[in-house]
Parts: structure tokens; sequence; C-alpha cells
């Protein structure tokens, strides 16, 4: 299994954005798979939801706090177009992936995908 990292130019990360007027988060994250893959074509898995909180602060501005939920979805191509936000993309099992990431909380995220698979797997 392989999973897809999004270079954001100065780290690589995984796809996600935010919610917008209406959506729920699996519609958001649905929504910006497309907008930043051109992915359209994803079945999300029912039963892995795995949030984490973090904080930046953007140039000029007040301290944010981010909450993001991240869903596991299987594709049938793995064709990507990505957007102006990122310079490049890979594929990556998931030792690679969990090796590339920077973040602490992009770490704990893709340890408990991989969790998650290994129990589901393992039934």
């Amino acid at each position: 299994m392989v999973f897809l990292l999004l270079n954001y130019g100065r780290y690589w990360d995984f796809p996600k954005g935010h919610i917008e007027a209406g959506e729920d988060d699996r519609a958001a994250a649905l929504r910006e798979l497309e907008e930043e893959t051109g992915i359209t074509d994803v079945d999300l898995m029912d039963d892995f939801r795995h949030e984490i909180v973090y904080f930046f602060r953007p140039p000029g501005r007040a301290l944010v706090r981010k909450t993001v939920v991240f869903f596991i979805g299987e594709v049938t191509s793995k064709a990507v177009e990505i957007s102006h936000e990122h310079v490049g993309y890979e594929w990556l099992k998931g030792d690679e992936a969990l090796a590339r990431l920077k973040y602490p909380t992009a770490k704990d995220v893709m340890a408990a995908v991989l969790n998650h698979l290994d129990h589901t797997t393992k039934k």
C-alpha cells in the first residue's frame, strides 16, 4: 500500500485544507483532495477518522489554531495534478511516508493510519 504526500516547498505533508460553509469534515476532505491533487475518484474508509490540532502564525497575523480531520481513502488511479500550492508529490510506502513527514502531528497521523490498517488487515 502507498500513501500520497505533497511537497509544500519546505516540507512534505498530506493534502489538507479548511471547511467551507455547508460542508462536513468528509465533504471538505474530498473537495480539498480534488483541489490539491485533481483526484476525484476516492473511497473514504468509514472506520477511520483522526483529528489533530496545531497552531501557526501567518506572516503579519495573530496566532491561528487549526483543527484538521484526516481520513484514509482508496483511489483507483495514482494520476495527480498538483495545485499551485505545491511543488511536487510522491506515492510512498508507509515507512517511507513516515520518514518524509516533517511535523510531529503529521507523523502521528501516519502512525495512526498504519496502526489502523495493520489491525484491520489482521481481522
